[in-house]
């Protein structure tokens, strides 16, 4: 829960960088290059870090500067630069068989916010949030989540799957700062390194597939099957 009494400029700070961080989501969805993808990831990160230090300020905890230092450093640069050097490596720069088209796939993302929001709502009565931006916080989290896995299930492309990865990781962490922004700081950062070790991980097994199999789509390994 939100322990702390924002002020009309910081509900509409949160209010704005949550909403940023939605509407980049969408800029993966609208889509299929995959360089794009990673480049609205990279700031989807950098928002998120601006709220963990918002909160920082705005709550009175000091520890939120370190992990939105990290996050900055983590989730905003490292992993979209791991995450780019594997596209340069595999040299593939886009989708080529998605489920639906982008338009198509945004108008699901679109449903899925309304969806979220009407959960969240419910979820706010149920728990006494009268705060909006605890609404809000739960609304972003859900979406973020739920974008994420439409991603992971409409691309076909390893790489895709890994950025729809870190799309739900970023919802659960953009939730939770806000949320319960005294969350300890210890899991955050155990949180962060998990992330580059999950990329790292990915990015040998993508690289093992384009050397071994010859391709790293998910329709392509199928055909592979006997």
């Amino acid at each position: 829960m939100l322990i702390f009494h924002l002020g009309p400029l910081a509900s509409s700070l949160f209010s704005l960088l949550a909403i940023l961080a939605l509407v980049l989501s969408f800029v993966m969805l609208g889509s299929h290059w995959l360089k794009n993808h990673v480049y609205a990831f990279s700031a989807e990160s950098w928002v998120i870090a601006a709220i963990s230090a918002s909160i920082g300020y705005y709550g009175h905890y000091p520890e939120l500067y370190l992990i939105a230092a990290l996050s900055a450093l983590f989730r905003g640069t490292l992993l979209p630069y791991l995450v780019l050097r594997l596209v340069k490596r595999l040299n593939i720069n886009r989708e080529f068989t998605p489920l639906l088209k982008p338009s198509s796939s945004m108008l699901l993302g679109a449903a899925l916010v309304i969806f979220s929001y009407e959960v969240a709502r419910r979820l706010g009565i149920a728990l006494n949030l009268a705060d909006n931006i605890a609404v809000l916080a739960l609304t972003c989290m859900f979406s973020l989540k739920l974008i994420g896995f439409l991603m992971m299930i409409l691309r076909s492309e390893a790489i895709s799957h890994i950025l729809g990865l870190l799309v739900i990781e970023n919802g659960i962490f953009l939730g939770s700062q806000i949320i319960v922004p005294g969350m300890p700081a210890l899991l955050e950062l155990v949180i962060i390194f998990d992330l580059v070790t999950i990329v790292m991980a990915f990015g040998m097994l993508v690289r093992y597939l384009q050397s071994h199999a010859g391709t790293t789509s998910s329709r392509g390994l199928q055909k592979l099957v006997g």
